[in-house]
């Protein structure tokens, strides 16, 4: 079957079962009893906002794809590659979003730790490695993309995006979202109210994305000085989001009070949840960074590599 026809039944499919999803949610919510939410803890998540950006989203970039393939204008492999990032990306985005997991972080803090780990270490960097601006640009007919580029590379756009890819100032914009909104009145402020809520992920997301930027997305990430920027910002991140994690996971007692109550709810201790939280944060998002500061590392070694085995190679030959 033809890859671009898959992908369109693909997208046709994951849109029926969103609606059949929603239906179900909506006919099947429960009611809990004692909690600030009226969601059930594994009911479907269906914001409008949301789904709609998601289906667009990978839309844009199987139109985007399909034009690519066609015209050959990049090799195979690099293509199926993004392809593969940008649809395991996608996926997290949906598990973290739309689940029954975005309804169960109302619930237990680990859950809501595990979703923003899901945004940050896994979306993040493989929506960066997809390249969607670009497939997405694709997408649309030549004079619409000769527009948007000459919009892109104008100062007003330029300039800004520059300085917030520029590796200090997107690791500072990381960290700060990190810490900031996991103090105690920003975290019950973003729980209370959904609008704080999600400009809580926006951020998580949105500094996600600028930081893996300056790892694996920067033309001079490739370089020299830019493996070294970019292993030097995972392994400070790595220590100071694991700070982080032991300071939630060895806390004498419970951070956010208002969990207190839909955790007993269903049954768990708060203090254990939140520290079972701080251990997700700890101990999977300190692989996380380890894992790309490794990937980032061995890229490197290879490219130097390959001109001293092209140079071994014409002397045998």
């Amino acid at each position: 079957m033809d890859t671009s026809r898959l992908l369109r039944r693909a997208f046709a499919a994951a849109l029926a079962c969103m609606v059949v999803w929603s239906k179900a949610a909506r006919a099947h919510a429960l009611s809990p009893d004692a909690s600030h939410t009226d969601a059930s803890p594994l009911a479907w998540t269906f914001e409008w906002w949301v789904v709609i950006a998601l289906l667009v989203s990978l839309a844009l970039y199987i139109a985007g794809y399909t034009r690519l393939r066609r015209r050959g204008t990049q090799g195979r492999a690099s293509r199926s590659m993004r392809l593969g990032a940008f649809s395991a990306g996608w996926l997290a985005l949906v598990l973290a979003l739309v689940s029954p997991l975005h309804a169960l972080s109302e619930w237990l803090f680990s859950a809501h730790m595990l979703q923003h780990e899901l945004l940050m270490l896994l979306a993040a960097p493989l929506l960066v490695i997809g390249r969607p601006f670009g497939m997405w640009m694709w997408a649309f007919p030549s004079g619409a993309r000769a527009a948007i580029g000459a919009a892109v590379r104008s100062p007003w756009i330029k300039a800004p995006w520059q300085w917030l890819t520029a590796p200090a100032v997107a690791w500072t914009l990381h960290a700060a979202a990190l810490w900031c909104w996991h103090a105690p009145r920003f975290f019950e402020s973003a729980l209370a109210r959904p609008g704080i809520h999600t400009l809580q992920h926006a951020s998580f997301l949105g500094s996600a994305l600028l930081f893996w930027w300056t790892v694996f997305g920067r033309p001079s990430s490739t370089q020299a000085t830019g493996s070294a920027h970019a292993m030097l910002s995972l392994f400070t991140t790595m220590v100071h989001t694991g700070a982080l994690g032991a300071l939630l996971t060895l806390a004498p007692g419970v951070w956010y009070p208002s969990c207190i109550e839909t955790t007993l709810a269903l049954g768990f201790d708060p203090l254990q949840d939140q520290q079972l939280g701080g251990l997700v944060m700890w101990v999977p998002g300190g692989l996380a960074y380890l894992i790309g500061g490794l990937w980032v590392g061995a890229r490197l070694l290879m490219r130097r590599a390959q001109p001293h085995v092209a140079a071994n190679m014409s002397h045998e030959g």
